[in-house]
Parts: structure tokens; sequence; C-alpha cells
């Protein structure tokens, strides 16, 4: 839930549920610099680090986000990658955050980057996107300790904040400082403004070493420590951080292209191999495509995996391609074809920035007044090769097409993997390798991936003269159909796509066009009447072939890190990788490189390679 702030005479931001102010009546840009950032000995601590990962208890209006942002774009030593994790049970509004923030010009423009993607905070993790991928501020929405044993990480600093002990003591508490020290290696740093002794002796209770030091006034005293157990904690053996060198992905589509841009902004050197003679050769093709979250009422793993990668697609299309020519959010109706709304029952709140029940207006527009529908307003279309290809543009990643790698063989004296062509002769060499080659990925490694073939066609011709009556917006529920892209000489319109397992034949068929119109007619019978018969040679086919997991999530991680050590695969996105493929990719970043998750730990524990037992062998 949204919290509801109260603005004081003195433009101290005060919070009614708490009855508490959110900084000092001096205003919070000092606290911020002084108690938090140079309490954990920033920016001094992170110099020439790869990375730099701080955990934050209490987002609030995000002030000592936003300090600690403008210190690392001020300091030429920054680490390559900033990831800043924040927990916050009640959000505060954009429009409260921006005004927070107004106090301190020098702030604003960071304060209005932040501003635009803080939007749809429903409870869960929300990976938001800065400075080209190298500014990461993770926001789990939700009581401290519950997200906290959503993340998987070791923080390098931590800065307690939230409202007082005495005001909220759940996030003091013993259970949630035991969460914190979960998060901590030893040496972390950790600085607060609160000295109340139960914080103090929770605090030593859990392994941390804490003094108090001189105060910002009106406070006597502020605490700083480091995380110090005398014993040694019952933990999880820390995943150890891959070091940047270079590496090969396999596969030029969007789960090839998405794993390589998040390696490359990452320090990486990537070689991308793929047997067609253009990037998106496969099934990432498609002409255009849907970028749709999933919902249902129970908001399930799948819906919320979608927001997930919703989000992070969208932050993609925004920084590289041309709106409205490349891509276009324009929301999408999704036709309810069993009559229920499919939303969640408390679909109030941050719920509406991302569907809600279609309005008679939305409806009429699609000539579906009858009809039962939602609103997806963060939706719209792709093309996906110009993604594909807006990806690989990173200057740290080169691409070699025509190559069919048909082997993987791992030698012992390096430890390294050669990939091999169909006669043995080596293609490539890297100590990581990444599959991401869609159904292809299963013949590279001997014991199989458990992949799916899926074969698709959709129909789609130029629009003409007197095809007014086609809908003005985006519409699935049933197959898709998109109304107008734009292309040079003119636009097309798109519907489809067919669904068959086990069949990898990409040669078009009849059959399949006369099925999507069938499927177009039940869809949106207006748009279907004022279309020529599919049979027409105005109306061309497209077919590909998609790739599933038998549970139809998709496979990221390593692929057995004892027997086959630096084999990682990124594939299986089914008809979603417009929706998988970048967030996949950052999560497959993260567990290499011992970073803070892009989603909770349970979602990515659905997606891990190994949940099908995969190779025991090499």
């Amino acid at each position: 839930m949204t919290e509801v702030i109260e603005w004081l005479p003195d433009g101290t931001p005060y919070s009614p549920r708490y009855g508490d102010r959110y900084r000092s009546e001096l205003g919070g840009l000092a606290q911020a610099r002084e108690v938090f950032l140079h309490g954990c000995g920033l920016p001094a601590a992170w110099a020439d680090q790869p990375q730099w990962r701080i955990l934050e208890t209490g987002f609030g209006l995000g002030l000592n986000f936003l300090v600690t942002w403008q210190a690392w774009k001020a300091d030429p030593q920054r680490p390559r990658l900033l990831h800043f994790v924040s927990c916050e049970i009640h959000p505060a509004s954009a429009a409260d955050m921006l005004r927070g923030a107004a106090a301190h010009p020098e702030l604003m423009p960071l304060a209005q980057q932040l501003q635009r993607q803080m939007w749809g905070l429903l409870p869960g993790f929300h990976r938001l996107v800065f400075e080209e991928g190298q500014v990461l501020l993770t926001l789990c929405i939700g009581e401290a300790r519950a997200m906290l044993r959503e993340q998987l990480f070791e923080a390098d600093s931590v800065y307690l904040d939230g409202f007082s002990p005495a005001k909220n003591p759940g996030i003091w508490d013993i259970h949630t400082l035991k969460a914190v020290a979960r998060c901590c290696r030893r040496g972390t740093r950790i600085a607060s403004w609160t000295v109340a002794r139960v914080v103090l002796d929770g605090l030593a209770q859990c392994g941390f070493e804490v003094r108090k030091t001189s105060g910002l006034a009106p406070k006597r005293d502020n605490l700083q420590g480091e995380f110090a157990p005398q014993w040694e904690p019952r933990k999880a053996a820390p995943a150890k951080a891959v070091t940047p060198t270079n590496c090969v992905v396999i596969g030029a589509g969007l789960a090839g292209a998405a794993v390589a841009a998040s390696l490359a902004r990452r320090g990486w050197q990537v070689e991308v191999l793929d047997a067609h003679d253009a990037p998106a050769g496969g099934a990432s093709g498609l002409p255009a495509g849907l970028l749709v979250p999933h919902i249902s009422p129970d908001d399930s793993l799948l819906s919320r995996l979608s927001r997930c990668g919703v989000r992070a697609t969208l932050q993609q299309a925004e920084a590289l391609l041309q709106a409205g020519e490349e891509w276009q959010a324009s929301g999408v109706l999704e036709r309810r074809m069993d009559g229920g709304s499919g939303l969640p029952e408390d679909g109030s709140g941050a719920g509406c920035d991302w569907s809600q029940a279609a309005s008679p207006e939305q409806l009429a527009q699609a000539s579906l007044e009858d009809a039962m529908a939602c609103w997806h307003h963060r939706a719209g279309w792709i093309k996906p090769a110009r993604l594909v290809n807006a990806l690989l543009t990173h200057p740290g990643i080169s691409w070699r097409g025509g190559l069919h790698a048909a082997k993987l063989q791992r030698e012992s004296a390096t430890g390294s993997w050669q990939v091999l062509d169909s006669l043995g002769r080596p293609l490539a060499q890297a100590d990581i390798v990444v599959l991401a080659a869609g159904y292809n990925s299963a013949q590279l490694q001997e014991s199989g991936l458990p992949l799916q073939a899926i074969r698709g066609q959709v129909s789609w011709a130029w629009r003409e003269a007197g095809q007014a009556a086609l809908t003005g917006c985006p519409v699935n529920g049933y197959g898709s159909f998109i109304p107008a892209v734009p292309a040079e000489g003119g636009s097309f319109w798109l519907c489809g796509a067919s669904f068959h397992r086990d069949d990898t034949d990409t040669q078009s068929r009849q059959h399949d066009q006369q099925t999507n119109f069938e499927r177009l007619q039940t869809l949106l019978p207006d748009a279907a009447r004022c279309l020529p018969p599919f049979e027409s040679p105005k109306v061309q086919a497209w077919a590909a072939i998609r790739c599933a997991s038998p549970d139809r999530l998709p496979l990221v991680g390593p692929v057995n890190e004892a027997t086959h050590p630096g084999l990682w695969v990124h594939t299986a996105m089914g008809s979603r990788g417009l929706t998988f493929a970048v967030v996949c990719a950052e999560l497959l970043a993260a567990l290499m490189h011992a970073e803070p998750l892009p989603m909770e730990h349970r979602l990515a524990r659905a997606l891990t390679a190994q949940r099908f037992g995969l190779p025991a062998k090499s």
C-alpha cells in the first residue's frame, strides 16, 4: 500500500502511519551524506572495485539512494557497477519522492530519473536501471525481514534506516537484524542515526561490533560498526564471483543478445556465435511481437515473473530503440475468453499501474463492447530483431555469423571449453560458455537439455485503404492481433501465432494461415471481416521454432557446477522471449557475479537450470 505523506509547515515530510518524520528538522541531505555514506567509509571504500553492493532497510523517500548515486557519478575511482538494494513496506508515491528531493536542486536531475521508474510497485522485487545499467536499484516491497530472506548476496555496506525504534519496532527487532546479518560478509560496514539500546544490543547479538560516533545536530550520537562475529556464521557458503574475462555465447536471438549485453556491461569481452548469416535469424526474427504481463487471480509465479520481465524489457526498449518505429508502449487490450477478468481480487493501488478492467472506450475501440477484457497499461509491441541488433552493439561484444556450433569439448589441462563445428574444427574457446541457441542448445550438451521444439506461424499483410475498421490498439487473448506496425513503404498488420509441439519445419503452411484466421474471427470479428482472405497472396506467412522446457519456464544458470564448470544455459523462453530474455539475462549475470538478484529468490529458484536433473557427467 502506498504511504500517505503529510508535509509539515517547514516542508518536512511526516508519516501519519508511524507518527514520525522522514528526516530531521535540519533536512535529510546532511544526514544522508554524513550518517550513511560517510558513516560506511564511502566513497573511499569502493575505490577501484568491480562492484559495490549496498543494503538499506528503509527506502523512505529515496534520499540515501540519490546521495549515493550522486557520489558514485562524481567519483573517478567509482566501481563499474553500483548495486543499491532497499526494502520498503509502504512505498511513497513518485510525486512525494520528487517533492522530497525538491529542497536539494543538485539532486533533482537524478530524482527526476528515479521518479519516471517508480510505478507499479506491487509487493516483491522491482529492478530500476540507471546510468546505462551501471547503477541498479532493487526495490524490495514488503516487510524487511521477509524481503531480506529472498536475497542471496553479501552486502559491502549497510544503511540501517527507518522510522524510530519506538515508532516502528519491527524494522529494528532481533529477527530483522538477523536477516541483515545473513546478508553481510566479515568486514561489512554498517551505519545508522539511531543509538537506541535495543538496536545496539541486537546488533551485538547478531555479530556486529558497534560504536557510537559524533552525531549530526540535533542528535548527539550516531552509530557505526562492522560485521565481525566471534563465531562462524551458519549460513550457506556465498557464491564466488567470476572475474570478467572472455566468454562465448552460442545463439544470437533475444536470449543470446540479452545475456551478451548483460555480461558486456560487467566488463566481459563476449564472442557471440550463430549459425545464421545475421542476428535474430530464428524465432527472434518475428516481424513484431507483443510485450504483455501475464495476469492471474492468485497472482501466480508466472504473473510475478512476467512483471519483472516486462519492466526489464521496457527499460531496454526505451534506452535502445526508436519509439513509434521500432517499438511502441501502446498498451494492450486482453480479451478474456473465459469470461473472467483474470485480475487479482485486490487490483487497486500500484496494480492499476499495470492492468485493470478495460473501460467502455477501450472496448469500443476494438468493437468489443459486450466482451470481458482488461487493459494492460505497461504493454505494447516491439520488433524483436531490432532489439537483438541494438543489444549486440555494445563495444564489448563481437558477433560471428554463419558458424554452426555442433559440439562442446572441455580441455582437461586448462579447464576451458572449446566450441567445435560438425567436422570437429574449433570455432571458439573460453572459460565460460553460455548456451542460448534455443532448441539447438540441446544438441550442444551430450546428456541433453530437456527442451521441446514448438513451431509457430504468424500471418501478416500490408495495410490497405478501407481497413479503418481495424482496432486502434493491439489485442491478445486467443492468439493476438497487432493492427499497424510501421515499416518502410507503409505499415502492416500481424496476427497469430500457431502452436505445434515437437515440430521443427519452418515452411509456411496454408492450414496454419486458416487457423490464424479462424482464431482472429473469434478474437476480433469486425477486424477479421475487413481483411483479405488468408489464402490470398496478399496475406503472407512467417514461421519459426520456439523452444520450451517441460514446465514452460526458462532455463537459467549453470548447467552443473560440479561436472560442467563454466558451462551456463540461458534458453527455453517459449513464446515469451520478449518478456523473459532481458530479465533472465540479468539473473544469470547476478548468479555469475554474486550480485543481488533482480527477482525474489523463490522466482529465481523456479528457473534454475538444474531443476530437471541436468548432466551429472562430463
